[in-house]
């Protein structure tokens, strides 16, 4: 996984052209009307439910815009909210508040509806050892806060990108010549290159499992796309000699049986490619 430092630089990357993209040369609307000293006061306010994500976000979206402005939390990132609640004030100039005030809103949307739903699967999921996994269906440029948000919901982060993990799935193999030669290339490769990092491979069945096992240093075995008779034998010839994730088509309606299978972890790309953003607004008080 990408360290902490590497992942706020990520953060500070989508701000600076996400504020590039929507400002340009200037916010001319508020330029025209509004005087450059004029200070003003607004509020978050959820007109949903669910849970809140993205507060951070805002504030340091709110700090590179203008270090004058003043953030007051009331709702942190992670904490249910309903309609009606104000999640933070923020006060300072108003032409500042207004250049942020879209960026903020469309991050905070998007994160809060994607840690609504991971919080969804996290409860379905109580009781068990399975943890929840988002993956790489992310929105490009935006990948950081979407990830951001399923931690805030309570999910597991799989790999940030191609870089920081090896993963080998179906086409891999099959363009490699087959599993065992493709986990001896990586392995090979990671040796001449000095690199430590994870392995995981793809299992399309049961024969493939038993092949998988045969080669030594596979971090984690994917059962993808297997039914729940065989998620269950194929946890059970795996026994514990790595760990095993359960994906393809998992849904909050089948992820408690998946789960009760025995498998360590559950990835699910719909928690990034499948939300409806959560109803916020900012608003002059």
């Amino acid at each position: 996984m990408i360290s902490q430092k590497q992942f706020n630089k990520e953060i500070d990357i989508i701000i600076a052209n996400a504020v590039r993209e929507d400002i340009g040369d200037g916010d001319h609307s508020s330029k025209a009307c509004i005087s450059e000293d004029a200070t003003g006061k607004a509020k978050l306010l959820v007109k949903d439910q669910g849970i809140i994500a993205g507060v951070e976000f805002a504030k340091r979206t709110f700090d590179f815009i203008d270090h004058g402005l003043q953030v007051e939390v009331l709702i942190k990132d992670g904490e249910p909210v309903k309609y009606g609640d104000i999640c933070f004030y923020v006060e300072g100039n108003s032409q500042s508040i207004l250049k942020a005030e879209r960026l903020v809103l469309n991050a905070m949307q998007r994160m809060s509806a994607i840690a609504t739903k991971t919080n969804k699967f996290v409860q379905k999921l109580e009781g068990t050892k399975t943890k929840i996994l988002d993956t790489r269906k992310t929105t490009p440029g935006a990948r950081a806060l979407e990830k951001w948000a399923v931690k805030i919901g309570g999910g597991e982060n799989h790999r940030f990108a191609l870089y920081d993990m090896v993963m080998l799935k179906d086409n891999h193999i099959d363009f490699c010549g087959g599993i065992t030669k493709a986990v001896t290339k990586v392995k090979k490769y990671l040796k001449e290159n000095h690199l430590n990092l994870n392995i995981i491979v793809e299992a399309r069945n049961l024969d493939e499992i038993k092949e998988i096992l045969q080669n030594e240093g596979v971090h984690r075995i994917l059962i993808d796309n297997f039914n729940y008779e065989d998620t269950r034998k194929a946890v059970q010839l795996i026994n514990g000699k790595c760990l095993t994730e359960s994906s393809g088509g998992i849904t909050l309606e089948t992820v408690r049986k998946y789960a009760e299978c025995g498998v360590d972890f559950i990835s699910s790309g719909a928690l990034t490619h499948s939300v409806y953003n959560m109803d916020l607004s900012l608003k002059a008080i």
